[in-house]
């Protein structure tokens, strides 16, 4: 029998609020009332197993929403045990209470854990997905273990696609595979880094005190030189696997200061191995575009800023290379994107606006540090534009390759030199933070989308990263007096009635996490090795040409997606319902598919709370 309780499948901390959901249509009887059924926490594992630590009882509807979900047709009722707090290993038990034998067991979950290192252990994983995307390079064992493999896809003399009309050979070597396929592609790869180079600006402003032991090991995870997973491998830092991308980067800026577009094959490669991929196929460059170029810019003056202090020549020639491209892009605005799409992501953008903010933005408040011009430009001529982009283009919930916009407000948001348009940019979005807790507390599950769209996990992420970022900045991480600091943990034992009402900005960005790592109409942690319901035949190559039986660990499939542009290829979706349009099938392009956007966003926030 299906097990109906929607739950985080990997853990909670023990100091924040651990809420599940129980769909009421999966129960065996009919006509259940609330009062009918009660839950039990059962701690599990050796020495204790079986021990019962909580007993609650259930409310109908979740947060401020009542009755069926509208996506899946679910009656939920919520459960709340955020009073428990000892770390170990627990399961959920639900029971039901009748005049005959007066109380029987309905259900009982999987083990999960109540543990401060959960988010952690993620966030190596998430990191170390980054390691397993690098191509022309070897995998080595002691970073790789069974997932090592030889170098493929050198791509360092391929030749220019026969649309550009341009002779000889090109250097782009490096870079990370883009998705489940073999294409490398600036737009999405710049997002990517983006996120990830804001993640490590912050860490950096956090961890930056007094040394502390826990401390000194998220520090060398994320900005230092690398620290053991915890699976008796090496891994590299955030930071130096971003270094990793960069490089790709500046080999895609030509000499005029534009940038390509991508590097893909001629045609789709089958599920075949990088090496294998070498021998059937040969690779090519593709032609600049604005976007792609805009793109660099904002990412190049970001990276100045998180490189300045370790390598200041690499930052600085970053900054040059980040002029250069903008410099080429605003003297060609309406350059188009390279059409030929077969064999590799179209990534087609027809508005340069966004992309221009950022890149705007970013070199703004590199260039305000300078006291003077850089390769001939200042920062005084960027702001006018920049006031003028902020009325045009207000904040999203999220960032993504096609909108880009939020990167340059949270790029002002963060920066000091500037305090009117710090403020400007603060103000707009802290709105788009109240805008994406209100939708969450009328979600039956807590999430902030209007529709599941194709990569909805990597939405969710991006608008759990909005309010990271927001709370950075906010006294006790709250929007409202009414907020405490604490991260809900005093939800529980049925004191609020309104659950959503005066909970902090990080109780919010966790409830989407929950979505993410099993609390979901689903039942799937999306994050493959996660956890035991993680998806085991992601639509990624590099996964299925291995000969490794698990997938590789740490990416984030897009998810629930109720377009379901994969119908074709007949994947067994479990519903009609939009809420149900997810299956763990290869074939599933459109629900299981992984990329490098949807990951980076999950990295960050992870990373901020860890912070």
């Amino acid at each position: 029998m299906k097990i109906p309780v929607r739950y985080n499948h990997v853990g909670y901390a023990p100091q924040c609020a651990k809420i599940f959901f129980v769909n009421t249509k999966e129960l065996p009887c009919d006509r259940l009332a609330v009062d009918d059924c009660f839950f039990r926490i059962v701690k599990v594992g050796r020495g204790v197993d079986g021990v019962q630590v909580y007993e609650g009882r259930f409310r109908d509807g979740t947060f401020e929403h009542e009755g069926l979900c509208e996506y899946t047709g679910e009656l939920l009722w919520s459960g709340d045990f955020s009073v428990v707090r000892e770390p170990g290993d627990y399961t959920i038990q639900i029971w039901q209470e009748n005049r005959i034998e007066k109380e029987m067991l309905l259900f009982e979950t999987a083990p999960f854990v109540i543990s401060d290192g959960w988010i952690y252990r993620q966030l190596l994983a998430n990191i170390k997905s980054f390691y397993f995307q690098r191509s022309g390079v070897d995998l080595l064992p002691e970073y790789a273990g069974k997932w090592m493999r030889p170098a493929a896809h050198r791509d360092d003399a391929i030749e220019f696609h026969p649309s550009m009309q341009r002779k000889g050979v090109w250097n782009a070597h490096g870079g990370w595979y883009d998705a489940g396929d073999y294409g490398k592609y600036i737009v999405n790869g710049g997002v990517s880094v983006a996120t990830l180079l804001l993640a490590c600006e912050l860490a950096d402003e956090s961890l930056c005190g007094e040394p502390v032991p826990c401390q000194n090991q998220l520090r060398e995870a994320i900005l230092g030189g690398g620290v053991e997973s915890g699976d008796g491998l090496r891994q590299y830092s955030l930071k130096d696997e971003v270094r990793f991308e960069l490089e790709f980067f500046l080999r895609m800026q030509d000499e005029d200061g534009g940038v390509f577009f991508k590097v893909t094959p001629e045609h789709w490669d089958g599920f075949v191995s990088p090496k294998d991929s070498d021998l059937l196929q040969k690779r090519m460059i593709l032609g600049k575009s604005t976007t792609s170029t805009l793109n660099f810019a904002g990412v190049l003056a970001a990276a100045h800023r998180v490189y300045r202090g370790s390598d200041a020549a690499f930052a600085e020639r970053c900054l040059q290379s980040a002029v250069s491209a903008y410099r080429w892009a605003v003297a060609r605005p309406f350059v188009d994107w390279p059409h030929n799409t077969e064999g590799s992501g179209g990534y087609g953008d027809e508005h340069a606006e966004d992309e221009c903010f950022w890149a705007r933005a970013m070199l703004y408040r590199e260039l305000q540090t300078r006291g003077g011009a850089f390769a001939g430009m200042t920062a005084a001529e960027l702001r006018p534009q920049i006031l003028e982009d902020m009325e045009n283009l207000p904040p999203k919930f999220g960032a993504d390759w096609r909108d880009t916009q939020n990167l340059g407000w949270m790029g002002l948001a963060l920066q000091d030199q500037d305090v009117e348009l710090r403020n400007s940019a603060r103000n707009a979005l802290e709105k788009t933070a109240e805008d994406i807790v209100e939708a969450q507390k009328h979600d039956a599950y807590g999430i902030s989308l209007s529709k599941f769209i194709w990569g909805s996990n990597g939405e969710i992420a991006n608008h759990a990263l909005t309010l990271a970022v927001v709370k950075r900045w906010k006294k006790d991480g709250c929007l409202d007096d009414a907020c405490g600091s604490d991260c809900g943990e005093n939800v529980g034992g049925g004191e609020r009635e309104a659950r959503g009402k005066g909970l902090s900005l990080d109780f919010w960005c966790r409830e989407l996490l929950n979505f993410i790592y099993g609390r979901n109409p689903v039942d799937v942690s999306f994050v493959t090795g996660s956890a035991w319901s993680s998806p085991k035949f992601p639509h990624h190559r590099l996964s299925h040409s291995d000969g490794v039986t698990e997938p590789i660990p740490g990416l984030l499939v897009g998810g629930i997606n109720c377009d379901r542009q994969d119908m074709h290829r007949a994947p067994h979706y479990p519903g009609e319902l939009a809420g149900f349009s997810y299956t763990d099938e290869r074939c599933s392009f459109a629900s299981n598919e992984t990329a490098i956007n949807w990951n980076a966003p999950l990295t960050a926030v992870l990373a901020l709370l860890c912070c």
